[in-house]
């Protein structure tokens, strides 16, 4: 153990209104061990703790911080990427930038704007809702990520479809978890237009960039009528809707 971190029992506010740890509390609170906890700070992956003395006083921040790189080692991120993805998060750097794409994307094809919430703004835009385990899914799933002592929404058109999926009465988890399925048939369908484009379109972007709203149509349209489909055989029935199916096959 290092000399100016001093462990023992914690879990207690070092500060007035702000709940702080010790190394060890945290490493529980995160699910890893001690070790691990400092081998990610002498990576650069977790940034300093605030020090009192001989102790090392950590916050809600590192705590995010270190579910943000449990979320991103379970998606398939080595610790050499995540430690890139933080520094060119932090630095103002975008994705692009990051992966070295130059003038391949000009511009971003979905034109999100992203949100910046406080841990405040965004318990209160959950209405409560915001719990250790509903912010490792949302860290998982890819819509908040973390910049300091705020969160960053991926997109504000999600963030103000989640509150209304809310305020409508669904839980929080089971839009997540509704996320979580939505994002990957969103990949599979991104996956199937982008070996359309490149096949038969080779690198040309102007026209990658004329056929976006193109794309954008054909996704909203099977999407609405897939909608249609379902409510039809829900309405129907399940008898019913199988005696359809059987006639089809037949």
């Amino acid at each position: 153990m290092s000399t100016d971190e001093t462990e023992g029992a914690g879990g207690q506010d070092a500060t007035p209104g702000k709940h702080e740890y010790r190394m060890a509390d945290l490493a529980r609170e995160a699910g890893i061990t001690v070790r691990t906890l400092r081998f990610y700070r002498e990576r650069g992956l977790v940034p300093p703790p605030r020090r009192a003395g001989r102790i090392a006083w950590y916050n809600e921040d590192h705590l995010t911080r270190l579910r943000t790189i449990a979320a991103l080692l379970e998606r398939g991120h080595t610790l050499g990427g995540i430690a890139d993805l933080m520094a060119a998060f932090e630095g103002g750097r975008s994705v692009a930038e990051l992966l070295g794409l130059g003038g391949l994307l000009p511009s971003p094809w979905s034109e999100e704007t992203p949100v910046r919430l406080t841990a405040g703004e965004l318990a209160d835009t959950f209405a409560g809702q915001v719990t250790a385990d509903n912010l490792a899914a949302a860290l998982h799933i890819g819509y908040l990520a973390v910049d300091g002592e705020e969160f960053v929404h991926v997109s504000r058109r999600l963030l103000e479809a989640s509150t209304e999926l809310i305020r409508a009465g669904i839980p929080l988890a089971a839009v997540l978890e509704a996320g979580r399925h939505v994002r990957a048939h969103a990949d599979a369908l991104a996956e199937i237009f982008t070996t359309l484009l490149r096949t038969h379109l080779l690198e040309d972007t102007p026209a990658f960039d004329r056929l976006r709203p193109v794309v954008q149509t054909v996704v909203d349209a099977e999407v609405s009528m897939a909608m249609d489909r379902r409510m039809r055989a829900d309405a129907a029935g399940p008898g019913e809707d199988g005696d359809q199916r059987s006639t089809t096959s037949t």
